[in-house]
């Protein structure tokens, strides 16, 4: 994180001087040393975040893949060549981390023809413009990839 923070100072100075270098030392030190002490930063955090970093990168790319099929998808009906039946759908993801279940959340809003209306813990519920769009949430490609983070 400390190095990261250096990094950001400066990039968002664009040059590098002596004057800067020194003034970025000392608020990256203040910055890390507030992050310990107040949001119980940890290096554990760091080498957490560095393992997960791969895992997060493909579901990235799976995010945007699926976004694109949906939005095909919505588009077919959006042009009258099927009906929308809208549904709520309510299912347990069996997520155990916060984090994890607010991805998946979130991830069903970004996919147009979902919307997540309501979440609390691993209950979610959903309402799609068709039946099949919310058909298999429980076990769809994004909970798979979220079960792995640790």
């Amino acid at each position: 994180m400390y190095l990261g923070i250096i990094l950001l100072w400066i990039i968002l100075n664009g040059r590098i001087t002596g004057e800067i270098l020194i003034f970025g030392i000392m608020i990256s030190v203040a910055v890390s040393l507030f992050s310990i002490k107040v949001m119980g930063y940890s290096m554990k955090s760091d080498e957490r975040f560095l393992r997960n970093l791969p895992l997060f990168i493909g579901y990235i790319f799976v995010l945007i893949w699926e976004i694109i099929k949906a939005a095909l998808a919505v588009a077919f009906l959006s042009l009258g060549r099927t009906k929308p039946d809208p549904q709520i759908m309510e299912f347990h993801s069996g997520l155990t981390s916060d984090l994890q279940n607010v991805m998946l959340a979130n991830s069903i809003t970004l996919t147009p023809g979902t919307i997540t209306v309501f979440q609390e813990g691993d209950r979610f519920v959903v309402h799609c413009l068709r039946k099949e769009y919310g058909e298999g949430l429980e076990d769809c490609i994004f909970v798979r990839m979220l079960r792995k983070f640790k």
